[in-house]
This record gives structure tokens, C-alpha cells and sequence, in this order.
């Protein structure tokens, strides 16, 4: 019998698995460290085409992907699976900066994970994305247009930050902050986003 802790109930129905990674060591340890909390890896890919390919035939419900991959890196697979269907995807990076975070965000990039990457980060890491995943599938009901979406969701992403650093609340609860006072206010996301956004440019 497998001594594998299995996800918990939240991935019951999200639990297969697509790896981006070029380095062939670092693709076998990310593929055990997942394995070993629960996950189904489905396909560990070498290059992002590959990954792209894979996602196409496969259709896993997350993917975890290294940043810097030959020809087609990390971004641009994310981008190409996610105008195919939307995913939760995880990046691999060394570093983070705000222009790599809106082209993430751009790309449909829900989480980060810092290298070297610790087995213990993995579960919160993939916890954060879902969670993510659900909030834009969320703000994809208050428009139809992809592009408005990704950019309402940088917005509100932006909003989140601040009232999480204002009020000292966890992220899902500075969504919920959002959500409670569209409903109240009867407007949408975007709305009750950019105001906190330009009250905190005030302060």
C-alpha cells in the first residue's frame, strides 16, 4: 500500500499533473517531491513545445513549469495553453520582478515557486493557483472578453496586495473583501479594484 498523503479534498477532481522542466535531474526530483504528497504526474516535458503538445493530448488539471526552457519558455508555453483552455499553472522561477509578474499574470501564470524548489512549498504553492484559478474564473463571468479579464485580474491582484499589507489579511480573504463589496455596492471587480487601487495612491 502506497504511504503517499493524498491531496485533500479540494484537488479531488485536479490532482493530474503536467512538468515543464529542461534539466532532466531537476524534472525526476520535482516529479517525486509531487508523487510523494499525492499528485498523478500524467507527462514530465523537456521543452515548452513539449509541453504544449502534452497539454493538448493530456489535458492535465495543473501544470508546473521552469521559466527558462530552449525555444519556447516558460511564458510563452503558459500562454499557448492557456488560450487553448484555462489551467492552473505554476512557474519555476530564480527571480521575480514586477515586469516578469505582469507577464505571468498576461500568460495565465496563477503561482510562483522559487528555486531550488523545497518539497514543503509544493502543496501551498499549488493550494495558491487553484485558489487563483477559481477567482479568475470568477472575474471571467463579469466579462467575455479574455484580454479584459487578464487585465482585470492584474487589477485586482494589485487591490489584493493592499488591503492584505493595510489590513493584515490573508489573500483569500482580501478577494472575499473585493467580492463583498461588489455585491454591495452592486458593481463589478474592476470597479471596487481600481477604487482601492487609487485611494491607496491618496494615502
Amino acid at each position: 500500500m502506497s504511504t503517499a498523503k493524498m491531496p485533500k479534498k479540494v484537488f479531488e477532481n485536479n490532482h493530474r499533473v503536467l512538468i515543464a522542466e529542461d534539466h532532466a535531474a531537476t524534472r525526476k526530483c520535482l516529479k517525486d517531491q509531487l508523487e510523494s504528497i499525492g499528485f498523478d504526474v500524467v507527462a514530465a516535458a523537456a521543452t515548452g513545445e513539449e509541453a504544449i503538445a502534452l497539454y493538448k493530448e493530456l489535458k492535465p488539471d495543473l501544470v508546473v513549469m521552469d521559466i527558462k526552457m530552449p525555444k519556447v519558455d516558460g511564458i510563452q508555453a503558459a500562454k499557448a495553453i492557456t488560450s487553448e483552455r484555462p489551467v492552473p499553472i505554476i512557474l519555476i522561477t530564480g527571480h521575480s520582478t514586477k515586469t516578469l509578474v505582469d507577464k505571468a499574470i498576461e500568460s495565465g501564470v496563477f503561482s510562483y515557486l522559487m528555486k531550488p524548489v523545497a518539497k514543503k512549498e509544493l502543496l501551498p504553492a499549488i493550494k495558491l493557483a487553484v485558489a487563483r484559478y477559481s477567482e479568475f474564473q470568477a472575474l471571467k463571468t463579469e466579462v467575455r472578453d479574455l484580454k479584459e479579464a487578464i487585465e482585470t485580474r492584474k487589477l485586482v491582484e494589485r487591490a489584493k496586495g493592499i488591503l492584505m499589507k493595510r489590513m493584515n489579511i490573508h489573500e483569500d480573504d482580501a478577494f472575499k473583501l473585493l467580492q463583498t463589496q461588489s455585491q454591495k455596492e452592486n458593481k463589478k471587480l474592476k470597479e471596487i479594484a481600481e477604487m482601492v487601487v487609487t485611494a491607496s495612491k491618496l494615502i
